[in-house]
């Protein structure tokens, strides 16, 4: 414990887990049920004002979900295997993602390659939908983060700031130290940097900021998904320079997310600038509803087409930007002409 006097410290939960009955209760688990629930809910309300069907969000959803969660735990298990490998570990462990690990650019890029798999099926476009399910992803990330505190992870080192983050000596019901399932006993082990703090309220700005910057340039092209990465990456490279928890590291001392970040927002601001993720189309402008609206169903009778794009709604109010419900109802004529032409041909 610091010498130090600590006048006011953020204080964690006293316990992550809880016992009712034969259900336990996991904080971490609950945090990534409600991030996936609000992420699905606000990217329909988005994708729907693109254009889009809301369908196509929850069948996206239902392979992006699980194919997320087994990336991202693919990718922690590998960055960080000493947790799991090796003298007086138990490799059973890699399985228990309950217990916390779940890496971000495993989760994206398992997600990613589910929802690509999906609307290339459905032979709808990849880029509107990237733009509209960014921000949610990124409220997601911060929503998840809340499970790290639960758990007492993804701390900095020790601090004495009045923000800094109380850590609890947990003991189980025998009074054995159990930093996972265990209760705190009111003894804090140390006050330190609440580095999960800093990324949550990061995420909340980018959020923000993403939105803004769809409603003022209208973006389309995927680059609101583009932003979104360099915003989120930006951000997560200065505070993995604060963390200590163990990781995996290269070129010496170098935490490998560090690098990871680095290049990935490098990618991300140069996709950004200088391309797009839709052929043919203006790069600086969002897309037509008929666009997004994709290719008529099988057995569709056109009311989905008469109704697409007519919400006009892609932010977290659910407001329209100036002048949008007109243009998404005169998409969704363009979209059920365009459905019958299609069908014709």
């Amino acid at each position: 414990m610091l010498d130090t006097q600590i006048l006011a410290a953020i204080p964690s939960p006293p316990q992550g887990v809880w016992q009712l009955g034969p259900i336990t209760l996991r904080a971490y688990a609950l945090c990534i049920l409600a991030a996936i629930v609000v992420a699905v809910w606000w990217t329909i309300r988005r994708y729907v004002g693109r254009g889009g069907r809301a369908e196509t969000v929850i069948d996206a959803a239902i392979a992006a979900v699980p194919a997320g969660i087994v990336g991202g735990r693919i990718y922690h298990v590998i960055t960080d295997n000493h947790l799991y490998f090796g003298e007086g570990r138990d490799w059973v462990d890699a399985f228990k993602i309950t217990n916390g690990g779940l890496g971000i650019w495993g989760a994206v890029i398992g997600g990613g390659l589910a929802v690509w798999a999906v609307l290339a099926y459905k032979k709808v476009p990849l880029a509107p939908f990237a733009d509209a399910v960014a921000p949610p992803i990124l409220l997601a990330q911060g929503i998840g983060r809340l499970g790290n505190w639960f758990n007492q992870e993804l701390y900095g080192g020790e601090s004495d700031a009045p923000w800094a983050l109380e850590i609890y000596r947990r003991v189980d019901e025998d009074g054995n130290i159990d930093q996972m399932d265990g209760a705190s006993d009111g003894f804090v082990l140390a006050t330190v940097q609440p580095t999960f703090l800093y990324e949550l309220l990061w995420n909340l700005l980018i959020v923000l900021v993403l939105v803004w910057a769809d409603r003022r340039f209208r973006l389309g092209g995927g680059r609101v998904f583009m932003l979104y990465v360099a915003g989120y990456t930006f951000g997560r490279f200065f505070i993995e320079l604060m963390r200590t928890d163990s990781a995996t590291t290269v070129f010496g001392d170098i935490r490998i997310n560090t690098v990871v970040s680095a290049v990935v927002f490098v990618a991300a601001m140069a996709l950004a600038t200088a391309g797009s993720m839709a052929p043919n189309m203006d790069n600086r402008t969002r897309e037509e509803p008929e666009y997004v609206f994709g290719p008529p169903v099988e057995g569709e009778d056109g009311e989905d087409a008469d109704t697409a794009g007519t919400d006009g709604t892609d932010d977290t109010a659910g407001t329209a930007a100036s002048g949008t419900g007109t243009e998404s109802a005169d998409g969704a004529s363009a979209a059920s002409e365009d459905a019958e032409d299609s069908t014709r041909r």
